[in-house]
């Protein structure tokens, strides 16, 4: 297991974090997972034996059961609380009143003292916006977590399915402010998915900012369970929930050279598109959710799998992004200034 620094931060992660979406199974995630208690104890305990010391979650997973089932699995294993590092998330509905969801400051502190209470713990290591409020100005929300910063309840600051001129502007309102500035983007990619290339990556890399991948198996597709020829696959979420979006075509080209380069060497297919992720410049943790102690362990071989520079040639090329406006234009009209042309 390799350690990656959180963005600008002195804080280092292991380059897998466990994602505990799948904890509890209350609500619209019951279809993502629903694992106990003791189940999710082994679950922590493989991924803290295994290497990791990043956790994530959400309140909103199992309406907060996540966040307790979490909490409660490293009290029972006595692991230390500076041995982990606890990312959880705000925006979803948290209850049936208008002021239960969003990222206004009134939801941001209530949620933030609940999220607290729920993990057991004192202080939120990173504290991620989970996704786009319209209704809410952008500097009161990025006032409110500078304001649980300066507290001591949050150490560090994310953001979450953002678009990348909502995550620049930001940066600069923060900047301008003196506040706290997002150290990660937690967001969507995956071979099958690089949509992420087009703006957000250039971004990150401009800004400092550190990727932390959701879905990196798009949602169960590359578990090596689908193909061309068997769509439905044998079980999983993508049979009841076909989420995220993906391109089925281009992903079952990129499985094909998958299926090949895990016959190469002796892996698996997740475990290839694992590794495809660690290889990105871009990643500092790629956050994978297990329902059974043998997926994780299957995860957690993927740091062991040493891509050639022949395979990601492969695999870039089989998933690669059509060309589109305006980065069409930049490699037309840039590429005589580019000093690494």
């Amino acid at each position: 297991m390799r350690y990656n620094k959180l963005g600008t931060t002195g804080l280092f992660v292991s380059e897998l974090c466990l994602g505990t979406m799948t904890f509890g199974g209350k609500g619209l995630f019951k279809v993502v997972g629903q694992v106990p208690q003791d189940e999710a104890d082994e679950l922590v305990k493989t991924a803290i034996d295994g290497g990791i010391n990043f956790l994530d979650t959400a309140n909103v997973y199992s309406e907060g059961m996540s966040e307790e089932i979490t909490g409660q699995a490293l009290k029972n294993l006595g692991i230390a609380r500076s041995d982990v590092v606890i990312a959880t998330k705000v925006l979803g509905p948290m209850g049936e009143g208008p002021n239960d969801k969003g990222l206004s400051r009134y939801h941001i502190m209530n949620q933030a003292e609940a999220s607290l209470e729920r993990l057991q713990t004192d202080h939120i290591d990173l504290y991620q916006i989970h996704g786009w409020d319209p209704a809410t100005p952008m500097e009161e929300t990025l006032r409110a977590f500078e304001d649980l910063v300066s507290s001591g309840m949050v150490r560090y600051i994310g953001v979450s399915n953002w678009a990348a001129w909502q995550i620049a502007k930001a940066l600069g309102i923060a900047a301008t402010n003196g506040y706290s500035r997002f150290e990660t983007v937690q967001a969507y990619y995956t071979i099958a998915g690089r949509d992420l290339e087009r703006e957000i990556v250039p971004m990150m890399q401009s800004e400092g900012l550190g990727l932390l991948v959701w879905s990196p198996l798009a949602g169960g597709l590359l578990s090596g369970k689908y193909s061309r020829e068997d769509e439905a696959g044998t079980d999983g979420r993508r049979a009841s929930f076909d989420f995220p979006p993906v391109d089925r075509d281009r992903a079952y080209d990129a499985i094909d050279v998958m299926r090949e380069i895990a016959a190469a060497h002796g892996a698996t297919v997740p475990q290839i598109a694992i590794a495809w992720l660690l290889k990105q410049d871009v990643t500092t943790s790629v956050i994978v959710g297990a329902k059974r102690k043998d997926q994780l362990d299957d995860n957690l071989g993927a740091c062991g799998v040493a891509l050639t520079d022949a395979d990601m040639e492969k695999l870039d090329t089989v998933s690669q992004l059509p060309k589109e406006y305006p980065g069409w234009m930049f490699e037309r009209q840039g590429s005589y200034r580019d000093p690494n042309a």
